[in-house]
């Protein structure tokens, strides 16, 4: 019978596990709800264990990956922090190994899911990328050589709370002006229900913009700028081959990015003279996160 191993992203509004073969394909996917913050540590614990039995099939995984929104530490035992998420410090692997009885790999959702890119992607067979994930905040990656670079205390990449206004709108993680409070899930129900005067979650103002609505539209533009002009400055900053874009927003493509590009080419300096990345969208979706965790559950935490 053939090994497989299961991977479970933890975000801020829901918990996604997926169950891969031996070759990395996906064989079963499960969705549950978020408890929140307020539910606490255990609650998110045992919904990660539930989520991750949901799929096991016949048996349990040879082992399983948990890709979390927030700090996780250079060893990936401990979660640090995560603005969407309650833990403080936790030893999160050591206490999801002993709630799941299995082997378990820990690490940042968008390093898990630059991983998942890089093998199998959008970045398949580029050395240098950045991944930017959009869904409830911003999520970040830098890929350079062809590996995922975590930093001198595995903390690279916190793109989403580089202060992108000074004094400007209070974050989630306690600061002001971050990224991803112009530039997000939660910054487009914002904009749009400023311009409304009225609340719609992030499906129903991305159903309106498919359908053509004028107001989506321009929350969407709004957005994407935001996205464009912060991608510029990390263009500037590690001049990679790609800029991938994944998470749940980015789903409506280029309502997106094409705002984006405009953005990021008019932020740039030298583009005339200089090599401009493409900005592409992630191609594994949504279960990017959970997919590189999977497989760094099969291959190991480098």
């Amino acid at each position: 019978m053939s090994e497989h191993w299961v991977g479970v992203d933890v975000g801020g509004t829901k918990v996604l596990a997926v169950r891969i073969d031996e070759a990395g394909d996906v064989e079963a996917t499960a969705t549950r709800p978020m408890p929140g913050r307020a539910a606490g540590a255990e609650a998110v614990e045992e919904a990660v264990a539930l989520a991750a039995r949901d799929v096991y099939g016949a048996r349990p995984p040879r082992a399983l990956g948990v890709s979390a929104a927030g700090l996780v530490d250079a060893d990936g035992e401990r979660f640090l922090f995560g603005a969407h998420l309650p833990w403080r410090d936790t030893p999160l692997r050591r206490r999801l190994a002993e709630r799941t009885g299995r082997p378990v790999v820990v690490d940042n959702d968008a390093n898990c899911a630059a991983h998942a890119e890089l093998l199998a992607g959008a970045a398949r067979g580029v050395r240098s990328a950045l991944l930017i994930t959009i869904g409830t905040g911003i999520g970040g990656a830098v890929v350079l050589d062809g590996r995922v670079v975590r930093g001198a205390h595995g903390l690279a990449g916190e793109f989403g709370h580089v202060q992108v206004v000074p004094d400007g709108l209070a974050c989630e993680c306690g600061l002001r002006g971050c990224w991803e409070q112009y530039c997000s899930g939660r910054a487009l129900e914002r904009v749009t229900r400023v311009a409304l005067g009225r609340h719609l979650d992030g499906p129903e103002v991305t159903a309106l913009a498919l359908a053509g609505d004028e107001v989506a539209l321009q929350s969407f533009a709004s957005i994407g700028t935001w996205l464009g002009v912060g991608a510029a400055g990390l263009v500037s900053a590690f001049d990679p081959e790609l800029v991938v874009v994944g998470g749940g927003v980015s789903a409506v493509g280029d309502l997106l990015l094409g705002p984006a590009r405009t953005a990021m080419r008019g932020s740039l300096q030298g583009t005339a003279y200089r090599p401009v990345p493409e900005l592409v969208p992630a191609r594994l979706g949504p279960e990017a996160g959970a997919i590189g965790a999977a497989l760094l559950a099969r291959d190991g935490r480098s």
